[in-house]
């Protein structure tokens, strides 16, 4: 079966899913162990529901790996952290350009270390011109610094007089965005249980569905992907009005396109 063949017929599916993968310390603090196996396990889960989501036809995944918040975790858990995206880059990076997967990574990059900024530019310029899937990895992340830098990038062109303060839009805002040119998330999945954004896509989330699961992101499956999008193609989308959900799904993508 191809990967393709797996996507259910007349399904709607989301363009763009958006993960918090939740829950990888407290998963092996459970099992006895230190914490950094759990993220080592969460590094597995990761390869296997991109996989998932790419044969389920999702365009779109973007992965909250480590938030600007994260730098006040214990020193040894942060190195970790930074370990495990070497891995993931070196290990996977090969087979994500062989399925024509290409990797954009959002974030703040200034205060991070040479050879992780190496790894980062090599994974977005060998993987630029793939278009099977484009993969998001929002590393060094906050939203609220996000929104903070595109509006002094708007400020900027302000006081250059390049453009008027009135012809500021929700669009130039977004374009200036670290996720400019990439549709809003249709669905924002988080696991562990936890019921909160934590600075991430608080701009783009507007209209977002959400999808809560108990399970630790360790133990999440592609069948739990299943049913997440199973729960989802039954949901209506109105954005705010009446319209039926393929018309009003179809104007909001448009008008991002």
């Amino acid at each position: 079966m191809s990967e393709m063949e797996t996507t259910k017929p007349n399904r709607k599916t989301p363009r763009h899913l958006a993960i918090i993968m939740d829950g990888n310390g407290r998963w092996a603090s459970e099992r006895g162990l230190l914490r950094h196996f759990g993220h080592r396990k969460g590094v597995d889960t990761v390869k296997s529901i991109v996989k998932a989501a790419r044969e389920q036809g999702i365009e779109y995944l973007t992965l909250y790996s480590f938030s600007t918040e994260n730098w006040a975790r214990p020193k040894d858990e942060v190195n970790e952290l930074f370990k495990l995206l070497k891995l993931f880059i070196r290990r996977d990076l090969a087979e994500l350009h062989q399925n024509q997967v290409r990797v954009k990574i959002i974030g703040h990059r200034d205060n991070l270390p040479a050879d992780i900024l190496a790894l980062l530019d090599e994974a977005e310029n060998l993987t630029k011109d793939n278009r099977a899937q484009t993969l998001v990895v929002a590393f060094n992340y906050g939203s609220r610094q996000e929104i903070v830098s595109a509006v002094k990038s708007i400020a900027a062109k302000v006081a250059a007089g390049s453009i008027a303060p009135e012809s500021i839009t929700e669009k130039m805002l977004s374009d200036e965005l670290d996720t400019g040119g990439i549709p809003d998330p249709d669905l924002i999945l988080r696991t562990a249980g936890e019921y909160r954004l934590s600075n991430f896509l608080m701009w783009q989330a507007s209209y977002s569905e959400f999808a809560f699961v108990e399970k630790y992101w360790p133990d999440f499956t592609p069948s739990d992907l299943e049913e997440v999008l199973e729960d989802y193609s039954m949901r209506q989308r109105k954005f705010g009005g009446l319209a039926t959900t393929q018309s009003k799904e179809k104007i909001i993508r448009e008008a991002g396109s």
